[in-house]
């Protein structure tokens, strides 16, 4: 007999979603994928099939590797599934916590003109990078 396990309760062990509430509601909502087809809560997860996740902004594909039915801690979590998302996925949102952040010493003042006009240029030279990309 094979085992059979929910995709939500399947991507809540393996600590992809914090409640199980999170991971159906991610389901019905259509960010759970498998071949491009948003998923039911209640698919059966099998070995070896791939599911792309949708988390925020954050986008991943996921292989399972083994069925886990119960949460674990993060470093077993591991051994159960295989992270195929793309390398430029994973930087690209790493990426945005590492944008520069501008900072003014404490009792400065107001900008005056000159200041604001420095830090308007210094925004669009940042975001015209950004488009390039």
């Amino acid at each position: 007999m094979a085992e059979k396990l929910r995709i939500d309760k399947y991507l809540w062990s393996i600590r992809v979603f914090k409640t199980r509430s999170l991971a159906t509601e991610a389901c019905k909502a259509g960010r759970v994928k498998k071949d491009g087809s948003n998923l039911k809560p209640s698919y059966e997860v099998k070995i070896g099939d791939e599911y792309q996740v949708s988390k925020g902004i954050e986008k991943k594909v996921l292989k399972v590797i083994d069925l886990l039915h119960n949460r674990v801690d993060a470093k077993t979590a591991v051994l159960y599934y295989q992270d195929l998302t793309p390398e430029e996925e994973t930087y690209k949102f790493k990426s945005m916590f590492h944008a520069p952040v501008l900072v003014r010493d404490r009792g400065a003042g107001r900008p005056t003109k000159k200041d604001r006009r420095d830090i308007d240029s210094l925004k669009q030279s940042d975001s015209f990078w950004d488009d390039e990309d």
